[in-house]
């Protein structure tokens, strides 16, 4: 229940939020030729229609938990086979129809031919917003010199000014990604003294005076400037393009023996703007945010100022690329990934629209019709850019529980057509592979969005959240650390590449894998992120563009689809019981008392570090120090990992209520001390009764077991209301 506190507008038996009702009357609608009280009609409609549809659904959430926890305190000793009969038994495990192939159209190539990084970023703040959208193009020096790829070795220190030593080895690096990614017939581009065009090919002259040539000509995609004498060249790998460009006086390009002063690689193909765990919206006004910040998208107005270096700077989308391409022809690149936005899922509901008697509405609904309305803009060709353009609308729907909550999203995004006057399926659905009922049952999942799928990722963060809840009273859980060598980790990625591919997502729709979490290791990341690609996985979450840049040398390293196109060649296997193993502590006898304590301080530090931001400062996703004090992109997934897994020990008595309690006030102080330079920042210590951020974190725990589904979001939003109304 919500009290009506603002002068709501009254539209059809809703009572919708001032700010909302303003944005959609005057700043949406205008321009979209729709009648806008036929819009408010159509929207109570589908209102009146699924409200009902979609209690029934988290009723359905609530009843299958009940009866796999009563299953557990009646099976002390777990039998595999007799629980899987058991899913069966309840319709957790649903049967698995023929074989099919999904039938998506009007699908654009970043999501169904072209392999590449995928960003996430939380639409509610402009800036991350613009530059993710930006990240299409980015500079592999910069990428390079900025970051740990290159060691600090031998005076090539990033501190200070431009660091020549330094600089050399960025230039060694890029000159040995050329060789790999675009060979020439003879010589190698670290020997090269000049490039030109000529006979529709690209010449590369080496410091010999011999003139090579790409191996595979068709590599070359154009140029600007003259032939002889070329600004950049375009070329072309797995799909992806590389630009070079050329500049004898430029500080780069005037020490450089060809005059390259940069090399700029395709990096973000697309991105993901986040309504949903990345953000902190928890009332309308706060959504009408959201809303604002994606109609900007969509009609490419989009600006935010900032001051950098004493200087104000207005950030802005970028303009498409324009070249000549090799007969000397235009050629117009995107200069913008292209845009999915991530609506939020069935559970919560939100006060920007109230029922008659003052109850929230489901926030999935709202944010499924504005999203989609707002998008008409970029489909009517109301911007001076296109983001699709094949004339889709791309909707990511997270944290939804098998296949009849899939179903019910698209009749969803079905009425929402019918109310838009749009042909069915334009609006493309992306489902998050990130709760256990789906992943048990995802060939079923994809059956139900068969003619509007464009994309399936694993969450394992979430789904690690969900494991943990769905098995609380089955024993005590491995360490969090571990999960990631349990059974049912290795079944549940490799399942969602195998299925997705079965069902016709090659050439058709993205198949994605999870998040890079620590944007300061990208040398790490270069050596681990690969093994994303090499799984057949055709896109990849990354934290930063930067990381975008350096990650999509992956795609340039990896075919991937050959490698899809071998993983089809291979029989289909069971393997659904692996999946179904829980990941139980094999002893939990043998822990130490040393081991119980860092496990829970480990988990008791990251969970306040981003609840003390979440709820006091409304910050949804930032860089939070871990306990070793090394920067992690953290948002509401890692959070449910956590209060969950001390909830599992609590119930099987590793740990006490005491303990737990010791570790936040003692943890509170550490966190304290990290944020000691930020100002905004309120102390949680040791006033712990009136820092409602921290009564959030024991509510987390101490209520969590409780919570459905394990989600977090119920209890943030309650704390984060309170601080916004203090």
């Amino acid at each position: 229940m919500q009290t009506n506190t603002v002068n709501r507008v009254i539209k059809h038996g809703y009572k919708i939020h001032p700010a909302l009702f303003e944005l959609v009357e005057q700043e949406v609608l205008p321009g979209l030729g729709l009648d806008n009280e036929s819009f408010w009609h159509a929207f109570s409609d589908i209102l009146s229609d699924f409200i009902p549809q979609n209690r029934e659904l988290l009723e359905k959430r609530a009843s299958l938990q009940q009866q796999i926890d009563d299953w557990h305190r009646n099976h002390k000793d777990f039998n595999a086979s007799a629980y899987r009969a058991f899913l069966t038994d309840i319709g957790y495990i649903v049967p698995e129809g023929e074989d099919f192939s999904i039938t998506t159209a009007n699908v654009d190539a970043e999501v169904a031919t072209i392999a590449g990084p995928q960003l996430v970023v939380p639409l509610m703040n402009a800036r991350y917003a613009l530059n993710a959208a930006n990240a299409r193009w980015g500079s592999l020096y910069d990428a390079l010199y900025g970051t740990d790829v290159i060691d600090e070795s031998d005076g090539a220190e990033r501190s200070g000014g431009y660091n020549a030593r330094r600089g050399d080895k960025v230039i060694a690096f890029a000159r040995d990604f050329l060789d790999k990614t675009l060979p020439l017939v003879s010589g190698s581009h670290k020997h090269t003294q000049n490039y030109y065009v000529e006979n529709q090919r690209l010449v590369a002259v080496l410091a010999d005076g011999e003139h090579s040539h790409l191996a595979d000509e068709s590599q070359f995609v154009g140029f600007n400037g003259e032939q002889s004498k070329p600004a950049s060249v375009l070329c072309q790998n797995h799909g992806l393009h590389i630009e070079i460009q050329f500049d004898d006086h430029h500080l780069i390009g005037k020490t450089d023996n060809a005059g390259i002063k940069d090399i700029i690689l395709e990096s973000a193909l697309s991105t993901i703007q986040d309504c949903e765990d990345s953000i902190a919206a928890v009332d309308g006004e706060d959504k009408t945010a959201v809303y604002r910040n994606w109609l900007g998208l969509m009609r490419g107005n989009l600006s935010e100022t900032l001051e950098k270096n004493g200087r104000q700077l207005t950030r802005t989308l970028n303009g498409d690329r324009h070249y000549l391409d090799a007969r000397g022809e235009a050629l117009v690149l995107p200069g913008r990934s292209l845009q999915f936005i991530r609506n939020v899922g069935h559970l919560m509901t939100t006060d920007a629209v109230l029922t008659s008697d003052d109850n929230e509405v489901p926030e999935g609904l709202v944010d499924g019709m504005i999203t989609s309305l707002i998008s008409l803009h970029d489909l009517n060709g109301n911007s001076a850019f296109k983001n699709s353009r094949h004339g889709s609308i791309y909707i990511v729907k997270p944290k939804m529980h098998g296949p009849d909550e899939v179903a019910f999203t698209c009749r969803l995004f079905s009425r929402i057509e019918q109310a838009l006057g749009l042909e069915e399926n334009t609006i493309k659905v992306g489902i998050m592979d990130e709760e256990r009922r789906t992943s048990v049952n995802l060939k079923e999942c994809i059956r139900a969005a068969k003619t509007r799928l464009a994309f399936i990722n694993t969450g394992f963060l979430d789904r690690t959240g969900d494991e943990i809840h769905t098995g609380m009273l089955a024993g005590p859980m491995a360490r969090k650390e571990l999960m990631k060598d349990e059974k049912w980790i290795s079944a549940y990625e490799n399942r969602n590449v195998r299925i997705g591919l079965a069902a016709g997502l090659k050439g058709k729709a993205q198949i994605g894998k999870g998040m890079w979490a620590v944007p300061d290791q990208m040398a790490n990341m270069l050596n681990t992120k690969v093994g994303h690609p090499l799984s057949g996985a055709n896109c990849a979450w990354v934290p930063s563009p930067t990381a975008a840049t350096l990650h999509v040398m992956h795609y340039h390293q990896v075919d991937v689809a050959k490698v899809q196109q071998q993983l089809m060649q291979q029989a289909a296997k069971d393997d659904l019981g692996d999946l179904l193993t829980l990941p139980l502590l094999a002893d939990p006898k043998s822990l130490t008392a040393d081991e119980i304590q860092a496990e829970l301080d480990n988990n008791v530090q990251g969970l306040l570090g981003y609840v003390v931001r979440w709820v006091d400062l409304g910050i949804g996703c930032s860089k939070v120090p871990d306990i070793d004090d090394i920067g992690r992109m953290e948002d509401r997934a890692t959070l449910r990992i956590s209060s969950q897994h001390i909830c599992n020990w609590l119930a099987h008595n590793i740990l006490d209520e005491a303990q737990v309690m010791a570790s936040l006030k003692r943890m509170a102080q550490v966190v304290d001390g990290q944020n000691a330079g930020d100002d905004a920042y309120t102390n949680m210590a040791p006033n712990f009764e009136n820092s409602i951020a921290f009564q959030a974190a024991c509510d987390l725990i101490f209520k969590g077991k409780e919570q459905p589904s394990g989600y977090t979001e119920p209890l943030l939003h309650q704390s984060r209301r309170q601080v916004k109304a203090k």
